[in-house]
């Protein structure tokens, strides 16, 4: 039995990892090339290269999976399936063709909810209750596949999409270990995807993170969660850019916060007041407290570190704005 995994971030290698403690006969992993990152431009390899490196597994990294010579290093494995999740290319019907078993695919979310690149981050974006993971057999469709087994996830009210993450690659991988010997033995049912419900979560960029501070306190508290660790939620103080890494909406609003400012008449944006952990900003309907920061050229850090070095004048301190070059 020969199977080729194909995957690039941290879900991936998780679950990669998993199918290699259960001597799940994968032959070749397929990623993503090494690349770029940081101010430094150091030169890092994906999670699931790591991965199969620690394993002993032969590693192929196309820069463009569809291109022909491609589809051919891939038949010349021979593979009976192969195993996707979160590659970042969409493969071509030739390869969708080549494995006697077809190609699986575990995906973050509840097909046919949120087909797509970014399924974990949209889910606390939209400020869903739960979530899951969803094994199918894929077509040349974006995530349009048969379904084959689902699990649900209960996403906590401080989730983040990293944490997420975590929950639904160890899910993931459990799914797909329950799965496997039925899609192997062919006995494995397939459902088709229902059109009702069905949604995609496009991908993410940077631009998202801008907090708009006229929108809901809960609602920019889920954009931070969602953002974090990747593009992240950013403001501005003084001109500069300023991280937000934690923040939640004060439950009762200002009523219970001793404010020397008064929040019903400031603009939104504004630090109402702070105290030892948190700094309360007003919005368009409701306060966020913040508590986790980062100042531009700075590390994060908690709420409390960042105030033992800046003072904020509640009603006169403003975030947002427009960044000085």
């Amino acid at each position: 039995m020969n199977i080729i995994f194909m995957g690039t971030p941290d879900f991936a290698a998780a679950i990669l990892d998993r199918l290699m403690r259960e001597n799940v006969p994968v032959t070749l992993a397929v990623t993503q090339p090494d690349r770029e990152k940081g101010r430094g431009r150091k030169i890092e390899e994906s999670a699931v290269k790591t991965c199969a490196e620690k394993w002993n597994i032969p590693v192929f990294q196309p820069s463009k999976i569809r291109q022909p010579e491609n589809a051919e290093r891939i038949r010349a494995e021979k593979p009976d399936l192969i195993i996707v999740a979160a590659f970042g290319q969409i493969l071509s019907q030739e390869i969708l063709d080549i494995p006697r078993l077809g190609c699986i695919n575990v995906h973050g979310s509840l097909l046919p909810k949120y087909r797509g690149a970014a399924p974990i981050q949209r889910s606390i974006l939209d400020g869903e209750k739960e979530t899951g993971v969803t094994i199918m057999q894929m077509d040349a469709g974006i995530d349009t596949g048969d379904m084959i087994a689902q699990e649900k996830v209960e996403i906590a009210a401080d989730e983040t999409s990293g944490s997420l993450y975590e929950k639904l690659a160890e899910a993931g991988g459990n799914l797909l270990i329950r799965t496997l010997p039925s899609i192997l033995d062919g006995t494995a049912v397939r459902t088709p995807q229902p059109e009702e419900g069905a949604s995609y979560a496009k991908m993410l960029d940077r631009r998202m993170g801008k907090i708009d501070w006229t929108k809901s306190a809960e609602e920019i508290g889920r954009l931070v969660r969602g953002l974090n660790p990747w593009p992240s939620a950013y403001t501005t103080l003084g001109g500069r850019e300023f991280k937000i890494w934690g923040a939640a909406a004060q439950d009762g609003g200002s009523a219970d916060l001793e404010c020397p400012a008064d929040a019903d008449v400031c603009a939104p944006g504004t630090v109402v007041c702070t105290d030892k952990e948190r700094i309360y900003v007003k919005t368009g309907r409701g306060i966020l407290a913040l508590t986790e920061v980062q100042a531009e050229g700075k590390k994060r850090m908690p709420a409390s570190a960042f105030m033992r070095g800046f003072h904020f004048e509640p009603g006169k301190t403003v975030l947002g704005g427009e960044v000085l070059k």
